[in-house]
């Protein structure tokens, strides 16, 4: 494995670290509806738990509203049990065959707990780069250790790691702060 190979293979990690938290930051709600929002919230479909998008049709009526209208007759009770008990504090009603999932208005104390939850994600994600960081800098002193590289080189791809780490990082806050500042307006 040469220093550029390394320094790739950082580079990608480095990229699923950042769409893993962009992932997360999608899960976590704002006054806003949109049918995402849903997609962590599991519901038992003939003995297995699958994702409600895998059972039931997800849409918006309006910008404070999902709508849900499963593909079968039963399963609309199940679907909004599994609504009611998933941690995201919505309450879903029936309407028919189709479930409206009003998006209530979050409380400024709510705002700062979310707040709170997105630095919390942001940590986690520059947690994986610097782990990305620290793997990459130990294939680099190996290479070295086994003579493969020269010390100057060894020095130089630690340095082209260590600014795609610090470039990584500046976007992970750059994203936190895009999220904070979407979580507290009202």
């Amino acid at each position: 494995m040469t220093p550029a190979d390394i320094k790739k293979t950082a580079e990608t990690k480095m990229a699923k670290s950042i769409e893993a938290f962009k992932n997360e930051l999608h899960k976590i709600r704002t006054g806003r509806a949109h049918p995402g929002l849903l997609d962590q919230v599991q519901v038992e479909y003939y003995g297995s738990m699958v994702p409600i998008s895998q059972v039931a049709n997800v849409s918006l009526l309006d910008a404070r509203t999902i709508s849900v209208q499963p593909w079968e007759k039963g399963l609309g009770a199940k679907i909004e049990k599994a609504i009611r008990e998933s941690d995201l504090g919505l309450n879903p009603s029936a309407q028919g065959d189709l479930l409206r999932v009003p998006m209530p208005a979050l409380t400024e104390e709510r705002r700062k707990e979310l707040t709170k939850v997105v630095r919390h994600a942001g940590e986690e994600a520059k947690i994986a780069v610097r782990s990305v960081r620290r793997e990459a800098n130990e294939h680099l002193k190996k290479l070295l250790k086994d003579k493969a590289v020269s010390e100057d080189d060894e020095r130089r791809a630690q340095d082209e790691v260590q600014r795609l780490t610090d470039g990584t990082i500046a976007q992970i806050d750059k994203l936190v702060q895009g999220k904070e500042a979407e979580v507290m307006a009202v």
